[in-house]
């Protein structure tokens, strides 16, 4: 996000009593240690000072988050940090048994951000670090410790490197949730955040043994998450994982909450070069910008302000009058919309609880279609044009997935590439206006050239699919 952009995303959120923000800067701060790390939108030093005290005028704390074990391919995919790499094809995670190393890279990164953030907390991830014990020196010191052993030894020398700069370490627990009886080991001013995104409470592990550690557990939802992409939003799926998990948060005693919002999945694929080198990691899975999710986003303020579940059907009405003047009626018409057929294609087949075809499904989405545009908002009719642009979107995907579904049948024959072809046109002449609607209702928030790279990336299987059928070569 721009860093104004950003000032109001802060403002909005204080206005409805939110106190805190958990900033995973990622490849946007600037370490001046390890150059290589920042990307081009990276901020300067002043700007991210000047964000950290403009959101300490709202009363908001700024928690930092430096993930220092998974997902870091955006430092491991530099050569000078490729002793770190748990695996040489899989940049992700780094590997806990090289000790030196990693000590020396997370006090240097720990350090730097610890400077500029006022906030007694420091997030140091640890999440999803599926490949404990792939290398050589970690399949040993398995064979002899176990797997928890490598997890929870580096992740304790984490923890005491914030510990010495005077903060207070907080990581994800679905992996400590694997390994309860090395949870102990940790220092006991330690917070674990329980990440629940709509499934069983203990779908990591289990949970009374979390509870029960001692240690300090804040809860968190997601208002954007697996399988959400540009083509499908789960609304239903968010609003129920909020109503579900806040109140059961508040009833085990945890002592806060954290909305995540997943930009994409945190897996990466990579472009190689040669066998061992890459020239860039491309995220999987995009998701829709967070200009299009203010609604969820004030359904959580809300179901922190009860000590009941959210009513949401209570809330859509009263969030659909007083945000665009609709009526009950309107109001049930604009969540029918919403949450239409809300289901995935895979490998061109519907994943929906009975058979239903694509074709079935780009029917239904084109009924939701009609109905947002039916309803006229009295009110904030900018914030309503995004739920009309996603759909589209996701009309406009539909569309192509049956053609890819006819092209791939064994009766496809050379004689009908003339109309597929003519219908692929027609489709990349909609994305062409789609693409500029999407510049136009995101220019303020995202930067032209993230949003250019956006839409090339949401339409290039089209592009693909036309210039494969028709030879087109330029």
């Amino acid at each position: 996000m721009k860093m104004s952009a950003l000032k109001n995303f802060a403002k909005t959120l204080s206005e409805d009593g939110i106190n805190t923000l958990v900033m995973e800067w990622e490849g946007t701060f600037p370490f001046e240690k390890h150059p290589l790390i920042p990307n081009r939108y990276a901020y300067t030093k002043e700007e991210i000072k000047s964000f950290i005290s403009y959101c300490g005028t709202l009363g908001i704390d700024v928690i930092p988050l430096q993930q220092s074990f998974g997902h870091v391919e955006y430092i491991l995919r530099n050569e000078r940090y490729k002793n770190l790499r748990e695996d040489q094809k899989d940049y992700s995670q780094v590997c806990p048994s090289e000790e030196e190393g990693d000590k020396k890279l997370f006090t240097d990164l720990f350090t730097e951000m610890a400077a500029v953030h006022p906030s007694k907390y420091f997030h140091i991830g640890g999440d999803e670090t599926y490949l404990l014990g792939h290398c050589e020196k970690c399949r040993k010191k398995a064979a002899v410790e176990g797997i928890s052993k490598l997890y929870i030894d580096h992740i304790k020398m984490l923890c005491n490197i914030v510990i010495s700069l005077g903060k207070i370490p907080v990581l994800w627990a679905d992996i400590a949730l694997k390994y309860p009886e090395a949870i102990k080991e940790l220092p006991p001013q330690t917070v674990f955040v329980d990440w629940n995104y709509g499934w069983d409470m203990n779908n990591f592990g289990d949970h009374e043994k979390l509870v029960q550690s001692g240690y300090e557990v804040w809860g968190a939802p997601a208002l954007r998450s697996h399988p959400d992409n540009y083509f499908l939003t789960e609304w239903e799926k968010h609003f129920k994982n909020i109503s579900d998990f806040v109140p059961v948060c508040r009833k085990l005693g945890y002592k806060g909450m954290v909305m995540t919002s997943w930009s994409t999945s945190g897996q990466y694929s990579p472009v190689f070069e040669t066998s061992d080198d890459i020239i860039d990691l491309y995220a999987i899975r995009h998701v829709y910008p967070i200009t299009g999710f203010n609604m969820l986003l004030k359904a959580y303020t809300q179901s922190l302000r009860t000590d009941k579940p959210l009513d949401i059907p209570v809330f859509i009405r009263t969030y659909s009058k007083q945000q665009y003047g609709f009526d009950e009626q309107q109001a049930a018409a604009f969540w029918k919309a919403l949450t239409t057929t809300p289901y995935e294609v895979k490998q061109g087949e519907v994943s929906a609880p009975l058979p239903m075809t694509v074709k079935q499904l780009a029917d239904s989405q084109a009924t939701a279609i009609k109905i947002l545009y039916r309803l006229k908002p009295t009110k904030n009719k900018e914030e309503f044009e995004h739920y009309r642009l996603m759909a589209d979107i996701r009309m406009l995907y539909l569309n192509y997935q049956k053609i890819e579904k006819q092209v791939n049948r064994p009766s496809f024959t050379k004689a009908q590439l003339p109309a597929v072809a003519q219908q692929l046109r027609q489709l990349l002449a909609e994305s062409k206006k789609i693409d500029q609607r999407f510049i136009d209702l995101n220019k303020s928030t995202l930067y032209m050239s993230e949003l250019q790279q956006e839409n090339s990336l949401r339409d290039s299987k089209i592009h693909l699919l036309y210039q494969r059928l028709t030879k087109e070569r330029g």
